[in-house]
């Protein structure tokens, strides 16, 4: 029964003694198990589009940790490959795309209602995955944020600052803004597959909000998650939803109510007691550790951690990291960590 699920108590607002544990990127390089089935599905896009080989990765950390989440093994990416831009990944480099900094660009990309044709994929992993999860462990499934997404769309690949999709949204505002759109709106059909395909609680990743400033963050960061979350909760009364606008600093503060959102994820950059006074008043909270803690282990994972725990223990609280977990983590401190947790 849902209401058994110790993550989905927590986004309901619940206080728990023992907050639920997983963590972004716990499906990952890190394990050996993963390197092993990313070997045998060829690459990493292979691997995506496998649905019994993605389910294996997004199983692989629940089995070894037995985390209270598991998020479904895809990209962000997907979904501009899904609207018709070129995707490809370089080794050792990262994901590289055919940009959309012109019209004749735009005009290319296909129209929202052919995406599922590629994604059917992750669907049947989402549904696989309902199926296979052990029945205490919630399903999660995720996409990436309009602006997120379409600063890898316009410049090709990930960058320090964002800066290509900076200059067009200066330089071709309309344009800019019809690609958001654009992303939206695929992001809206693409959530709601994955919900109805099995997922109990999906998160949107917008990993370069911090980047937008002032006005800018309101329009492009906060306005996409609000008509996001109400067309998902429209569609689908009760749905919770996680939102993720990394680096937002301040603007962390009043982003569940602007937005609807169930619980706002944390990265590291903000503290946790600030965060509990300032963040957590509106709901559930997410976070934070720092995942160098991954790699570093010791007496610092361990103190650190629990100072996370003490700071939000008045409140509803997901622990997570406050990224994702890097390829060097050893996956020995990652258990540190979940028995700090569990230990109370």
């Amino acid at each position: 029964m849902a209401e058994t699920k110790k993550l989905l108590r927590a986004l309901a607002g619940e206080t728990q003694d023992v907050p639920p544990i997983w963590m972004m990127r716990q499906a990952g390089r890190y394990l050996p198990e993963y390197r092993a089935t990313r070997a045998q599905a060829g690459d990493f896009l292979k691997l995506c589009y496998n649905p019994e080989l993605a389910a294996e990765v997004t199983l692989q950390p629940i089995r070894r940790y037995g985390f209270d989440g598991a998020i479904l093994f895809a990209d962000i990416l997907l979904v501009p490959q899904a609207l018709g831009a070129d995707l490809w990944f370089v080794t050792g480099e990262g994901p590289r795309l055919s940009t959309v900094t012109t019209q004749a660009d735009f005009d290319k990309l296909g129209p929202v209602s052919d995406i599922h044709e590629v994604l059917n994929p992750i669907y049947e992993t989402v549904k696989i995955l309902s199926r296979a999860l052990p029945s205490e462990t919630t399903l999660i499934g995720f996409a990436g944020a309009p602006w997120t997404v379409a600063t890898y769309m316009i410049a090709g690949r990930g960058t320090p600052d964002q800066g290509p999709a900076h200059l067009l949204r200066e330089e071709n505002n309309a344009l800019f803004e019809a690609l958001l759109a654009r992303i939206t709106a695929a992001t809206i059909e693409y959530l709601s597959c994955q919900i109805e395909a099995g997922a109990e609680v999906v998160k949107i990743f917008d990993s370069w909000a911090g980047s937008l400033k002032g006005d800018a963050f309101e329009k492009y960061s906060l306005a996409p998650a609000r008509e996001i979350t109400a067309a998902l909760k429209a569609r689908h009364p009760g749905i919770p939803i996680i939102g993720f606008p990394r680096e937002a600093g301040e603007k962390y503060i009043g982003f569940a109510k602007a937005t609807g959102v169930d619980c706002v994820a944390l990265d590291n950059s903000v503290s946790p007691i600030w965060a509990a006074q300032n963040v957590q008043v509106d709901g559930c909270v997410q976070g934070n550790l720092a995942s160098r803690h991954m790699v570093t282990g010791g007496q610092d994972l361990v103190d650190d951690t629990r100072a996370i725990v003490e700071a939000f223990k008045n409140g509803p609280h997901i622990f997570n990291l406050g990224h994702g977990i890097t390829p060097d983590a050893d996956p020995d401190n990652v258990q540190l960590m979940i028995d700090t947790v569990r230990a109370g």
